[in-house]
């Protein structure tokens, strides 16, 4: 914790004046600064791909402490990795509206602090899945780990625009960890890999919708995102081969799985309008089309799996 944060109000140091409710609204509010460190918000993103992974390796809902363990651990793995990206950009966070009060940008959680969070989650989310579910889910999961801080953290982002296609590899493994989860550490069957590849396919214009939102906060940070590098003439040329791409991943994954009208029906329709939405963002190039197609793009992905889900139970 922070010297700031020491200072306005003695958040977490012995009990002063204020009394005991002073102090103990203090350590809450320290708690929750930790918490924010994880991103919470971005691990239900991730964990949204594991389940339905797991419900279409068992073909059936898996054991339910099965599935509770692995999105513990995953949660923890995730949150760590969070957390580490907060340390290592906090320099930039400060530089940008969008980020500028995350707690480690205004100092309310020392670098320090959060990095021995971080570590700490880590730790406990490898010997958690190691324990509970199986070696292959916890080594999946600390190499994510060091996979995003590593290349796309410290190697990629603050170079090329390029980054988060790469750097999406990371995000990606969730669908790997919860298959490993269900099949004792297997992944030769080609299902899982061609999740994998739809939602490291889907990433890239997910992200690069968003960063026309914030280009000029990316700017001032000096982070080459694909629209500050190249503008919005290229980003919206780069979303829409990508969404072509991922309609061809949606395509290959019925084709290779035998899939039903469950998943396809769903996945042709929603990834349709996913086209509509690109083409109208390639003519328009206006923030507002822009995050249409970021708010369909998150809604698209938890569809796609749960179909994906749906039509391999039944």
């Amino acid at each position: 914790m922070s010297h700031a944060s020491r200072s306005e109000g003695e958040l977490v140091g012995p009990m002063h004046d204020a009394g005991r409710y002073e102090s103990g609204a203090g350590a809450a509010h320290a708690i929750r600064r930790y918490v924010l460190v994880t991103k919470p918000r971005i691990i239900e993103l991730l964990l949204v791909t594991t389940v339905p992974a797991m419900v279409i390796a068992e073909e059936g809902w898996p054991s339910t402490l099965l599935v509770l363990a692995t999105l513990f651990g995953g949660a923890l793995s995730a949150g760590s990795a969070n957390a580490f990206n907060n340390v290592l950009d906090r320099d930039l966070d400060r530089l940008m509206r969008r980020t500028a009060q995350r707690p480690t940008a205004t100092a309310e959680v020392s670098a320090l602090g959060a990095l021995v969070l971080a570590v700490s989650l880590a730790v406990a989310g490898f010997v958690w899945l190691s324990v509970f579910v199986n070696l292959v889910a916890a080594a999946l999961t600390t190499g994510a780990i060091l996979f995003y801080v590593f290349v796309y953290t410290l190697g990629l982002k603050r170079r090329s625009a390029q980054g988060v296609v790469i750097g999406g590899i990371a995000g990606c493994v969730p669908v790997l960890t919860g298959w490993a989860a269900v099949t004792d550490g297997s992944l030769a069957d080609p299902r899982p890999w061609l999740l994998f590849a739809i939602m490291l396919w889907w990433q890239p214009p997910h992200f690069w919708a968003l960063a026309m939102k914030y280009r000029e906060d990316y700017a001032r940070a000096g982070l080459p995102m694909l629209p500050v590098a190249y503008g919005n003439d290229e980003a919206t040329r780069q979303i829409l081969l990508y969404s072509y791409l991922l309609l061809s991943l949606v395509l290959l994954y019925t084709a290779a799985t035998f899939a039903g009208w469950l998943f396809t029906v769903p996945a042709l329709v929603l990834t349709g309008v996913w086209l509509l939405l690109a083409h109208a963002l390639r003519r328009d190039r206006s923030v507002s089309t822009a995050m249409r197609l970021f708010h369909f793009s998150t809604i698209y992905l938890a569809l796609l799996f749960v179909a994906a889900a749906v039509d391999a139970a039944f």
